[in-house]
């Protein structure tokens, strides 16, 4: 165990030395990370207490000479500046938080948001935001009516322009449902129906949203139906109840030329 404030050694299965860093800050005990180096645990050890007590440190101050990790910063100033410990990289603006990716990706939240997200660690992979929960991954534009595959600037923007602005307000949805689109055509709004198969294809065009979206469920189950070996991702309408929904899905009419669509291995 080692003598130096702060810093209890521990020794690996390889036989090597790892140096185990905390503080307690506010009766919070904090930990800090392991290293391998004991140089190394004992910069970090001090640059946490010195992010804790010096005010004039703030977020703009982090550079390359820090030896703590970003996240950990954050997590430090938002302790020191707002009296609450959050294990995630959170800071608390008066009417919103920030959610801190790195140092130049900055998510922006609603406060009703606020303990999901310290509780969930926001990833990035392939250009899009997830959390993980109960051991799946799953986009965090889900939590805020954004479907599965919804094209930005087609089926939801942001009004602001602002991709990492996740407040409520700012997310403008344009299409709710897998497979429509709102269009407009000499002053006259309607909703056109497209379903993938090997390419996209027409299934409709529909005076009502909610109809548009039966038709897509209807053309689903009609290419499966024809062999066709695609999973789609349905449809759930809550406003209909189940002898309305039938009702709908019954009365409306989709493409014939869906029949005519050959089935392939390679769907």
């Amino acid at each position: 165990m080692s003598n130096i404030q702060g810093i209890y050694t521990t020794t690996l299965k390889n036989g090597d030395a790892s140096y185990r860093v905390s503080t307690t800050h506010k009766s919070k005990h904090i930990s800090l990370g392991s290293f391998s180096d004991i140089n190394a645990a004992q910069k970090v050890y001090h640059e946490a207490r010195l992010i804790l007590s010096d005010l004039t440190i703030s977020i703009d101050s982090y550079n390359d000479s820090f030896s703590i990790g970003h996240d950990k910063f954050i997590i430090l100033l938002n302790f020191r500046d707002n009296n609450i410990y959050f294990g995630t990289p959170i800071y608390l603006r008066h009417n919103y938080f920030e959610y801190y990716l790195n140092e130049k990706e900055i998510l922006k939240f609603d406060r009703d948001d606020l303990f999901f997200y310290a509780r969930h660690k926001i990833g990035k992979k392939g250009g899009y935001l997830y959390i993980s929960n109960y051991g799946s991954q799953y986009k965090i534009l889900s939590r805020y009516g954004v479907r599965p595959f919804a094209v930005y600037g087609r089926d939801y923007i942001m009004v602001n322009s602002d991709k990492y602005d996740f407040r409520y307000s700012n997310i403008k949805i344009l299409n709710n449902y897998m497979g429509v689109q709102k269009k407009e055509k000499k002053g006259i709004v309607y909703y056109e129906t497209l379903i993938h198969i090997n390419g996209n294809y027409i299934v409709g065009r529909y005076d009502c949203e909610i109809e548009a979206a039966v038709a897509y469920n209807k053309a689903a189950d009609t290419l499966q139906a024809l062999g066709h070996n695609k999973k789609y991702i349905k449809n759930y309408i809550v406003s209909l109840s189940s002898d309305e929904y039938k009702d709908m899905y019954k009365k409306t009419g989709i493409s014939s030329n869906l029949l005519k669509v050959p089935v392939t291995k390679s769907e």
